[in-house]
Order: structure tokens, then C-alpha cells, then sequence
């Protein structure tokens, strides 16, 4: 673009349904903006659990995974015409599979595909500054929520118990008992005979907030420096996490993210010497 007889550079990023990042927005408007969101979004699902609006928040969930798949499909479709449309089609029936049939396998792997797509729209919108300060935040609004207040563990078993849905990730695994079951059945060549026994199946839960801000982060890096460094604050975060379930007792909810935002900033501080 060219104004004034200067030619300046603006980014064009071509997000469906209308997300393009306001170019209005300071990097500092926009961190507040998020965390107000972020606060609204909590308080707004604290207030439909206490009215026991399962319904509500079922739709809500419905509409926010279809959006975020449609926006990640859309990326791979670029070429295609109705590139938009054709993502929605898609992204229903991942996301009714996912709420409504609650597979696993299809859990797990849409939100895969979900942050992305909630990344892409604000990764434009932060600088340096603003995605260190966004992880501090979050890693002492975590630690509160978990630690002191409890409600990120009454939100989570709401969501497991009452609405059958959950927003991050799951993954079950058998406890010490039960793998000992396993392998001696499988040493004796003898599968069948775990037919009739009770078989505890023990769930590890890592919430999408865990997700996708290392994400942004990474994608703001990428923005920024470049390819490697963003790799950095992804292996940071992947080793930090990866520490925490090493060590995490089996029961207890810990708050991930002071952990992950730890991990991030030492990606971060070995990109920046690369």
C-alpha cells in the first residue's frame, strides 16, 4: 500500500466469517480486550452451571468448535472455491461426533484442530510484551483458580459429569494394578480372561487454556523471529508439560500453566540466542 508516496507493508490474512484482525487495535488494547473476554467467558460459565443451563452451554460449545474447525479447515482449502463454506460443512459433523456422540478418538483429535484456529485470530493482535505479560496472567489466574478458589476443578468435573463435554484434552491410562493385569494377561497369551474383570480406566485432563496460549506465543515468536525460535517456545512448553504429568501425583489437579509459561520463556530466551 502506498500512501503519501510511501509504500508501506500490510498483511493480508484472508480469515473466513469475517475474523480478520482489526488494524485499529494496539497491541496493548488488545491484551486487555483478551482478558476481559477471558474473565467474561469465565464468570459467564460459572453463572450457567450455578442455573444448571446444560443445554445452553452444549449449544455454546457446539458453536464455538464449529467455528474454530471451520477456520483451521478453511486454511487447508485455500484454493478451492466456497474454500468457507465447504470448512463448515466439515467441521458439523467432527463437531457433533465430538459433543453429541462423545467419541474419544475424535475429541482428541478436533481439538487438535480447534486452537489453531482460535490462535490464528489473535496471534495478529500481540507483540512481545503483551504475550509475556498474557502468559504471567494466565499462569496466576490458574494458580488461583486451581489452588485457592477450586473452581477450575468444579468447572472441569461439570463439564466431565453433566455436560459429557469437556474443552482440552483427554487421556486415559491404566493405573499400576491394572497395567500388572494387563501384562500378565498378556504373558500368558491369555486376552480373554480380562473379559469378565473390571478394568478401571483413570483420565488425565489437560484443559484448552493449556493449549493454546503456548500456541499464540509460539505464533507470535514465529511472527517476530522466525520458524526456529517459535520451535523453541513449542519444545519448552511440550518438555515443561511433559515434567509436570512426570511428577504430577495421580488424583490431584495442578494448574498447568505457570509450568508451561516456565517452559515457554526458556524456548523463548534459547530463540532469542539462535
Amino acid at each position: 500500500m502506498t500512501e503519501n508516496g510511501i509504500t508501506k507493508q500490510v498483511p493480508v490474512y484472508n480469515l473466513p466469517y469475517g475474523v480478520n484482525p482489526p488494524e485499529s487495535l494496539t497491541p496493548k488494547e488488545s491484551l486487555i480486550s483478551l482478558l476481559v473476554s477471558v474473565a467474561f467467558a469465565v464468570c459467564l460459565m460459572l453463572m450457567l452451571m450455578k442455573f444448571r443451563a446444560e443445554s445452553l452451554l452444549k449449544f455454546w460449545f457446539f458453536m464455538v468448535v464449529t467455528f474454530a474447525l471451520g477456520i483451521t479447515i478453511n486454511a487447508f482449502m485455500q484454493p478451492i472455491s466456497y474454500a468457507p463454506l465447504l470448512a463448515l460443512i466439515i467441521a458439523l459433523p467432527i463437531t457433533y461426533f465430538k459433543i453429541i456422540k462423545r467419541n474419544i478418538i475424535i475429541h482428541n483429535l478436533s481439538e487438535m484442530l480447534i486452537y489453531p484456529g482460535i490462535a490464528v485470530i489473535l496471534v495478529p493482535l500481540l507483540s512481545l510484551a503483551t504475550v509475556s505479560i498474557l502468559l504471567i496472567v494466565i499462569s496466576l489466574y490458574d494458580m488461583y483458580a486451581v489452588w485457592h478458589a477450586g473452581f477450575m476443578q468444579k468447572m472441569a468435573k461439570y463439564q466431565i459429569q453433566k455436560l459429557r463435554v469437556f474443552s482440552g484434552f483427554l487421556v486415559p491410562y491404566l493405573g499400576k494394578k491394572e497395567r500388572e493385569l494387563v501384562q500378565q494377561a498378556r504373558a500368558n497369551k491369555n486376552m480373554k480372561s480380562l473379559k469378565n474383570k473390571k478394568i478401571k480406566m483413570s483420565i488425565a485432563l489437560l484443559g484448552g487454556g493449556d493449549v493454546v496460549f503456548p500456541i499464540i506465543t509460539a505464533g507470535v515468536i514465529f511472527n517476530l523471529w522466525g520458524l526456529i525460535p517459535a520451535l523453541m517456545v513449542t519444545a519448552g512448553a511440550t518438555l515443561a508439560l511433559a515434567l509436570l504429568f512426570y511428577f504430577s501425583e495421580k488424583g490431584k489437579f495442578y494448574p498447568a500453566m505457570p509450568f508451561i509459561a516456565a517452559g515457554c520463556f526458556v524456548g523463548l530466551a534459547v530463540g532469542a540466542l539462535l
